[in-house]
């Protein structure tokens, strides 16, 4: 199912450093550009080890910066906001943009529907119940998934693709607003193709396998928030101690802003139409990610169909106005729970939620205004 994400976004309106950046002379061949390659990766890290004594004998004691990095990739765009001295050459910053966007391209390669060469578009088209052989990402991706979508009875389903594309959402789907709903007897014939049992994961082979040779599989409510923590280890491995990752509105933090206050990220309110911000909530080393169905949706005769779809119903989720953000040490598990508490609903999903002891809170529109329902790690998590 296809997560509808939120407006997260660390705060801030730097400018992407490299924008107008001009190209620097190749590198030289053979042993020499080896030698090149190690300095400049020596010096990075020196440059990035912004507490170390190595650091300062580089670059003194230089004020600090956010520098934002942006682009797109999974369908979606992306944002990363670094703090770094001020002055640092753009050699390095161009090592910290390959490195952010070479791990965005492989989970692309890897997990993107939308591209038809992917491994996971491939194990799709893979016309068999014979195993096949995955990649330990993907694989990794595919047991999350299975863990949260058991534990909500499941609410997260990674074959649901097909319902996702007949209610109009999803990358074969086209334009929601030209979308015909189904009838009954479609959804009920493209159910027979959904379920958890529907894929087996066999973690020692490497392999996954169709229990029907035209199950699909969607990671989008997964891969988004997976991105985020694959960019996270890389800038981690760079040694960068301050920053904070949103790639489709998942956001992941390491360290703390340039004057030691914690990256802090916006919650809209579920309101269609708008893009007005609710709240903020401050992250420490974690993640947060959304979903709702107030963004991506269309009406017929007066009912709203959201992409927020149920996969033991079949059907879109059937409330108006709602949203849930979760709060987890790894966006990957943080972007699963909140698609499966947003297809529960804030009654069900609030339940949920309190038995697994998630930091979550739902937002939801009614008579006399927006409500908040937090879960008690919510509030003991933000003070409350």
């Amino acid at each position: 199912m296809e997560d509808s994400g939120g407006q997260f976004a660390p705060e801030g309106t730097e400018t992407d450093p490299n924008a107008n950046a001009p190209p620097h002379d190749s590198a030289p061949a053979g042993e020499e550009r080896s030698w090149t390659w190690l300095l400049l990766l020596l010096a990075l890290v020196a440059v990035v080890g912004l507490g170390s004594a190595v650091g300062r004998l580089f670059y003194g004691e230089r004020s600090l910066a956010v520098r934002d990095f942006s682009g797109e990739a999974l369908g979606t765009t992306w944002t990363v906001k670094v703090v770094l001295p001020e002055g640092i050459s753009l050699v390095l910053l161009e090592a910290i943009r390959d490195t952010i966007q070479a791990n965005l391209d492989e989970v692309n390669r890897l997990m993107s529907t939308w591209d038809a060469s992917s491994e996971i578009s491939r194990f799709n088209s893979h016309d068999s119940r014979e195993p096949f052989a995955l990649s330990p990402p993907t694989l990794a991706v595919l047991e999350a998934a299975r863990i949260v979508g058991e534990r909500t009875g499941g609410a997260l389903d990674i074959t649901v693709g097909p319902l996702v594309e007949a209610w109009g959402f999803g990358p074969g789907a086209g334009d929601p607003s030209d979308a015909i709903p189904p009838d009954e007897e479609t959804v009920d014939s493209l159910r027979v193709l959904t379920g958890l049992d529907r894929i087996r994961i066999d973690k020692s082979a490497g392999t996954a396998a169709k229990a029907d040779s035209e199950v699909k599989v969607d990671l989008s409510a997964v891969a988004k928030g997976y991105a985020v923590d694959r960019v996270t280890g890389g800038l981690v491995d760079l040694s960068l101690a301050d920053f904070a990752v949103e790639v489709g509105g998942e956001v992941r933090s390491v360290g703390g802003k340039p004057d030691g206050t914690a990256w802090r990220v916006g919650i809209e309110a579920p309101e269609p139409g708008t893009r007005r911000m609710h709240g903020s909530v401050e992250l420490h080393d974690e993640a947060v990610a959304t979903s709702g169905d107030y963004r991506n949706f269309y009406e017929r005769d007066g009912v709203r169909y959201a992409h927020v779809i149920d996969p033991r119903t079949g059907y879109p989720v059937r409330l108006t106005g709602f949203s849930v953000a979760v709060l987890h040490n790894e966006a990957m598990y943080a972007d699963a729970w909140a698609t499966a508490l947003a297809v529960l609903g804030p009654e069900e999903g609030l339940r949920t939620a309190e038995r697994e002891e998630l930091a979550a809170v739902f937002l939801v529109q009614s008579e006399t205004g927006l409500r908040e329902l937090p879960t008690t790690a919510w509030q003991e998590r933000n003070g409350l």
